[in-house]
C-alpha cells in the first residue's frame, strides 16, 4: 500500500496524518482531499468522489472474486477427476513408472499448484475488498487471527494429493498382493496407505462448492436483497443461501445432494476396500452405502478396513440428518395451507352441526316411533331391549358435542399471529392519534384559560380605573 499525502485546498484543514495511513479531516463547507498514487497516470479525486470511486472498486472486485471461485472449484475438480482416472485405469491400461503415470501424476501436482494460487488470489481480493469497505489504509488491519487460520487451512486442505508414484520403485516385497494400485510395488505397505488416505482427502477440496454457490447466488447478486438485508441486519452466509434454496427448491437441492453424495461415498469406499474381494466393487460399494445412508443395515455386506469404516460412519450420520431434512420437506408438502384449514374445518362444523340437530332429532323420533310399536304387539323382548339402548344412544349424542369442541378448540388455535400484530399495531397507532389529539386539546384549553384570566385582570384594572374616576375619594 502506497504511502498518502494529503493537500490543502482554500480554507480546508487536515487535522492529523498518522504513520499508518489513518486520515482524520476536519469538516468544512470547501473543503478538498486530493489523494497522489503511486503509479504515474492515475488522476486525483475530489472528495464528492471517493465514495463513488469505492463503490466501482467493490464491484470489480466483487467480480473477480466470483471468477477466481469459479476457476479455483473448476481446478478443484480437474484434480479429483485425475486421481479418479490414475487410481481406475492404472493397474490394468498403464503400468506403474511409465510415462503416462508420470504424465497424469505431474498434471494433478500442476493441477494442486494452480489451485493454490487461486486460493491465495482469492483471499488477496478478499483483503483488498475490506480494505475498501472500512475505508482503511493499510492492508495489515484485515490480517486477524481469524482470517491467517482460515488461509492456513485452506491451503493445506487444497495441497494435498498423491504423491506416491514420484517415488523409487523398489523390489516386489509382497507378491502376493492383490490390490490394484499403481503404487502396490513400493518398497514399504504404508506408503499404500498414505497413498489411499492422501486420495481420499483429495475430496475435502469440494468444500469450495459452498463458496462458489454463495458468490453466484441470485440472493447474494440481488441489490434488492442486499438493501433489506442490511436493514435487517441479516448476514448473507452460505447458511442463509442454504434455506433460501430449501425454501425454494427444496425436492431438487436434496435429491442433487444426495445423488452426488452417494456417488462420491461409493467411490471413496471402493478405493478404501480394494484390496477386499467382497467389497471392492464398485456395485457392492453402491449398495454398501445405500443401506448405510437409509440405516437399514441389513449385515450382508460390512466394510473391512478402517477406512471404509470411517466412510460408512459419516455416511450414517449423514443419511440421518437428510432423513431429517426430508421428513420436515414432506411434511410440509402434505400440510394444508392457511385457506385450506380455514375451509376445511368450517365444513366439518357445519356436518357435525348437522348431524347434533337433524340427524340426532330424527333418531330419537324413530327410535320413539320403533319402541312404542314394540309395546304395543307385545313382540320380542329382545328386540324391546335393543330400540330402548337405540333410544338412549340417540338421546345422549354427547360424542357429537365433544367433536365440535375440540374442532372450535382447534380453530382457535390456528390464529392468524401477524393478523393480530397488524390490529395491536393499528390499535395502538389510533391509541397514540387519540392522546396526541387530547393533549392538544389540553393545551388550547391551557391556552383559552390563560386568555381569559388575561381578560378578567383586564376587565378589573378597568372597573378600577372607572371608578376611581367616576369616584375620586375612592
Amino acid at each position: 500500500m502506497e504511502m498518502t499525502n494529503c493537500s490543502l485546498h482554500g480554507d480546508s484543514k487536515v487535522d492529523c496524518v498518522n504513520c499508518d495511513g489513518l486520515i482524520s479531516r476536519n469538516g468544512g463547507d470547501s473543503a478538498e482531499v486530493s489523494v497522489p498514487l503511486s503509479l504515474p497516470g492515475k488522476r486525483t479525486t475530489l472528495m464528492e468522489g471517493d465514495d463513488l470511486h469505492r463503490l466501482r472498486d467493490r464491484k470489480v472486485l466483487l467480480e473477480d472474486k466470483k471468477r477466481l471461485c469459479a476457476w479455483a472449484l473448476g481446478t478443484a475438480l480437474l484434480g479429483i477427476l485425475l486421481m479418479i482416472i490414475h487410481a481406475e485405469l492404472c493397474p490394468f491400461i498403464y503400468k506403474p513408472g511409465s510415462s503416462i503415470d508420470l504424465i497424469i501424476n505431474c498434471s494433478i501436482s500442476l493441477s494442486t499448484g494452480c489451485l493454490l494460487i487461486f486460493i491465495i488470489a482469492f483471499h488477496y481480493k478478499d483483503i483488498r475488498l475490506f480494505v475498501n469497505d472500512h475505508n482503511q489504509l493499510d492492508w495489515r488491519i484485515a490480517m486477524t487471527s481469524h482470517r491467517v487460520l482460515v488461509i492456513t487451512l485452506e491451503l493445506l486442505v487444497c495441497s494435498i494429493h498423491p504423491v506416491g508414484t514420484y517415488w523409487k520403485v523398489g523390489p516386489h516385497v509382497n507378491s502376493s498382493s492383490t490390490a490394484p494400485l499403481c503404487v502396490c510395488n513400493h518398497q514399504n505397505d504404508a506408503l499404500v496407505d498414505m497413498e489411499l488416505l492422501l486420495s481420499v482427502l483429495m475430496f475435502l477440496r469440494l468444500y469450495l462448492v459452498h463458496r462458489a454457490i454463495l458468490l453466484h447466488s441470485k440472493v447474494l447478486l440481488s441489490a434488492s436483497y442486499r438493501s433489506i438485508g442490511s436493514l435487517n441486519n441479516i448476514n448473507f452466509t452460505f447458511r442463509f443461501v442454504l434455506k433460501v434454496l430449501m425454501n425454494k427448491h427444496p425436492a431438487r437441492t436434496l435429491l442433487v445432494f444426495i445423488l452426488f453424495f452417494w456417488l462420491t461415498a461409493s467411490w471413496m469406499l471402493t478405493l478404501c476396500e480394494q484390496t477386499k474381494v467382497s467389497t471392492g466393487h464398485m456395485d457392492t460399494a453402491l449398495w454398501l452405502i445405500a443401506i448405510t445412508f437409509l440405516t437399514v443395515g441389513y449385515g450382508d455386506v460390512s466394510p473391512c478396513t478402517s477406512c471404509g469404516k470411517a466412510v460408512c460412519l459419516f455416511t450414517g450420520v449423514m443419511g440421518v440428518a437428510c432423513t431429517a431434512m426430508l421428513v420436515a420437506v414432506v411434511t410440509k408438502k402434505l400440510a394444508l395451507n392457511k385457506g385450506e384449514k380455514h375451509v376445511h374445518f368450517f365444513m366439518l362444523d357445519i356436518q357435525i352441526s348437522k348431524r347434533q340437530i337433524r340427524h340426532a332429532a330424527a333418531n330419537v323420533l324413530r327410535e320413539c316411533w320403533l319402541l312404542h310399536r314394540t309395546n304395543l304387539t307385545k313382540g320380542n323382548r329382545g328386540e324391546h331391549r335393543r330400540h330402548q339402548r337405540c333410544l338412549l344412544e340417540a338421546i345422549r349424542f354427547r360424542h357429537l358435542r365433544l367433536k365440535q369442541r375440540q374442532l372450535r378448540d382447534y380453530v382457535s388455535e390456528m390464529v392468524d399471529l401477524p393478523k393480530m400484530q397488524m390490529i395491536m399495531c393499528d390499535l395502538s397507532a389510533n391509541w397514540n392519534n387519540s392522546y396526541r389529539e387530547l393533549e392538544q386539546r389540553i393545551l388550547s384549553m391551557e391556552q383559552k384559560l390563560d386568555e381569559l384570566s388575561r381578560c378578567f385582570q383586564q376587565t378589573s384594572e378597568l372597573l378600577s380605573q372607572v371608578l376611581r374616576h367616576r369616584n375620586p375619594e375612592i
